[in-house]
């Protein structure tokens, strides 16, 4: 019998934090008194408590000999989780990326279901890296070359997650601009939409599209992301970016549950049938140039001279 496979280090940092809490709570210590015993500024307690950060086996020890933890089973559980919660996801791509965006990505890879709407662009699991490239440019035409590179290698290891059998279930609703605009030219949307057409073959990648026939509707707001957890300690919480890089994540059971809805309102007006095949022709079509408004222009110009 294999092994059970450990849970990701966002899940143990989840795990150790509420145990800390718990067991300064059962102390009746203060942050401020717990921070003071341990020579700590509070702001420390205070991000631990948070998971905004891990903590050290060398600060654990003492700060478990502060809240009064003495069996050596339990000490042991929890030095375990410490260790295993620091190994964070794509924290060498921290020069890049914001605490909020790594945290994100901690979610994003602990998720054993994840939703995505999303009307501006191809998401960055899904894209190519040609696409990917034309998108950061078009957002910030002064970024360095190696910076560049650094976004791309990024984006990239992050599409491991598609890779075999095992993983998260995926739900993506394009909005039916996301797959019309030519981002990079023709050739690189035409083999980003025989990209998607792949993807979409996948069992456990199941994409939408929202078609402009769908008139107004409440994606229009902006793009969000849904996580869900098999882990009891993890609750399932939702992310929001707009175009500014500003970023608000949420596990308020009813704030989480609002979107949840809102996307099953989204899925009902999606095409979710024979997606791979539109896909493959919307490729077709972008490659022939016979997709855009300056071809039809010239349908009309050829009536009306004939």
């Amino acid at each position: 019998m294999s092994e059970a496979k450990p849970p990701s280090p966002a899940i143990q940092r989840i795990r150790l934090r509420t145990e800390l809490r718990k067991a300064r709570t059962k102390t009746g210590l203060t942050q401020r008194q717990v921070a003071e015993k341990m020579e700590w500024s509070p702001s420390k307690l205070i991000r631990i408590e948070a998971g905004e950060v891990g903590i050290t086996v060398n600060d654990l020890r003492p700060l478990l000999a502060v809240y009064e933890i003495s069996s050596q089973r339990k000490v042991d559980e929890l030095l375990d989780l410490a260790r295993g919660s620091r190994k964070m996801p794509f924290t060498e791509f921290r020069d890049i990326y914001s605490k909020e965006f790594l945290q994100f990505l901690a979610m994003e890879t602990s998720a054993s279901l994840i939703r995505h709407f999303n009307s501006l662009q191809i998401p960055g699991l899904l894209q190519t890296e040609e696409y990917g490239r034309a998108i950061m440019r078009a957002y910030s035409s002064g970024l360095a070359q190696d910076t560049l590179d650094r976004y791309i290698e990024a984006r990239l290891a992050r599409q491991e997650l598609l890779q075999g059998d095992e993983g998260p279930e995926f739900f993506f609703i394009l909005d039916e601009s996301v797959i019309r605009r030519q981002v990079g030219g023709r050739g690189v949307m035409r083999a980003q939409l025989e990209r998607l057409a792949e993807l979409a073959a996948r069992p456990r990648v199941h994409i939408m599209v929202l078609p402009f026939s769908a008139g107004a509707h409440a994606g229009m707001q902006g793009p969000f992301t849904l996580f869900e957890f098999e882990a009891d300690e993890m609750p399932d919480s939702f992310y929001l970016e707009n175009p500014r890089g500003d970023s608000y994540a949420s596990s308020d059971s009813e704030e989480t549950g609002r979107y949840v809805e809102r996307f099953w309102e989204l899925e009902d007006l999606s095409i979710k049938d024979d997606v791979e095949v539109l896909l493959r022709r919307m490729a077709e079509r972008t490659g022939e140039g016979s997709d855009d408004l300056a071809s039809l222009l010239r349908d009309g110009t050829a009536s009306t001279d004939a």
